[in-house]
């Protein structure tokens, strides 16, 4: 998917790569404000030896992220965000609960022709979620639920579309995993396989 991905931010810059320039330097930081959904793969996994089938569900919430360039064209992001929140379901059970994460993401990225009003990147780095306020419902209601903390690794590929000399629209798709063990009132349940794409857009501000 980000072989296909990168090719097609490609082919979409190849026409204007003579546009004016918005480069980025060496020095350089710029600040990404904006929304994601975080998707979790349509497959999380199965608890308690494979017979509870698990479902994770979706969310959208403003991010934000920092990138100093440590060279032309080469940055260092920092992604954070409001904390996300997700519903639990397991098959058979229905809606079980919900957790809140937070997913700090440090990412190396390349900005392919960054003088033109079409910049194409792409990126690769870590990943650390953290989860929180677990809750019950429904046929677990009243127990106690666990999910431990996650690192993984990431990748993130986009586009940005110069509006000003300091300012662009960016759109842009991340994979990250994340896998949490899963305890019920203490007890090991199993692993829960989220590994989401992230989908989203924000405005880029360079300073």
């Amino acid at each position: 998917m980000y072989r296909t991905l990168f090719k097609t931010s490609l082919l979409l810059a190849l026409p204007l790569l003579a546009c004016p320039a918005l480069a980025q330097s060496r020095g350089e930081l710029t600040l990404a404000l904006g929304a994601h959904q975080v998707a979790p793969k349509s497959d999380n996994g199965a608890l308690a030896g494979g017979t509870l089938p698990v479902k994770v569900n979706k969310n959208v919430r403003p991010t934000f992220a920092l990138e100093y360039f440590v060279a032309d064209n080469l940055g260092v992001e920092v992604l954070a965000a409001l904390p996300f929140e997700h519903d639990i379901q397991i098959r058979g059970l229905g809606n079980i609960g919900s957790t809140k994460h937070l997913p700090p993401t440090l990412t190396l990225q390349y900005h392919f022709n960054s003088q033109g009003t079409v910049s194409p990147f792409v990126g690769a780095g870590l990943n650390y979620t953290t989860f929180f306020s677990e809750d019950t419902r429904g046929a677990l209601a009243g127990s106690k639920l666990k999910l431990d903390d996650s690192w993984g690794l990431a990748a993130h590929a986009g586009l940005d579309f110069k509006l000003s000399p300091r300012g662009a629209l960016r759109v842009d798709v991340r994979w990250i995993d994340i896998d949490s063990t899963v305890h019920l009132d203490g007890a090991r349940l199993g692993t829960v396989h989220i590994d989401p794409r992230v989908y989203g857009a924000a405005y880029v501000l360079k300073f």
